[in-house]
């Protein structure tokens, strides 16, 4: 097993296909299971539910193992099943639907002169908004600021298209300075 270790993902991957067996996913369970856990927790912030969904989006990830077509990296894969099993989570928990949400929350028109606050924000401030903006808004500031992902690969995670994910981005920054301004510079 520990040749099998240093294999990448896509090679054990086609042998947990091709020999049609779950030996091989332990590794990649191994390999990724603390990223998963700790993404988990990100959004659900309790140990124990982080620790329930990891497993939930474990078995889902083997269930759909065939599926992965290698067109992005499994791990880009992994992170867009485990963005859209917590988004889904939450939604279904706080039964909330984005578009809805967007329409009851809105914010005034805010030009784009945000340099000054930038410089004013403080991280633990910061925190405390990121809680006030729906798990959609904060799922993809984290994904583009924190997980460095693409735009692309934010909307595949989100199942929108490119456009609306620059926009929910937007929107997302928007929302985040408003907040931030009226809590803690006013």
């Amino acid at each position: 097993m520990d040749k099998l270790s240093n294999l990448k993902d896509d090679e054990i991957i086609t042998l947990i296909i091709d020999e049609n067996s779950s030996k091989y996913f332990g590794i990649l369970y191994k390999r990724y299971y603390s990223k998963v856990l700790d993404k988990c927790y990100s959004f659900v912030k309790n140990k124990q539910l982080a620790e329930e969904i990891t497993e939930d989006i474990f078995s889902k990830v083997y269930e759909k193992l065939a599926s992965f077509k290698n067109r992005s990296s499994f791990s880009s894969w992994l992170y867009s099943i485990t963005y859209n099993h917590c988004i889904d989570y939450l939604r279904e928990k706080k039964k909330l639907h984005y578009p809805s949400w967007d329409k009851e929350n809105e914010i005034p028109e805010i030009i784009d002169d945000t340099d000054e606050i930038i410089e004013d924000i403080n991280y633990e401030n910061l925190l405390v908004v990121l809680k006030l903006i729906h798990p959609e808004e904060e799922a993809l500031l984290l994904m583009k600021y924190k997980d460095d992902l693409s735009m692309k690969q934010i909307a595949t995670a989100l199942r929108i298209s490119e456009d609306a994910a620059k926009m929910r981005l937007k929107r997302a920054r928007a929302r985040v300075l408003f907040l931030y301004t009226q809590k803690f510079l006013l």
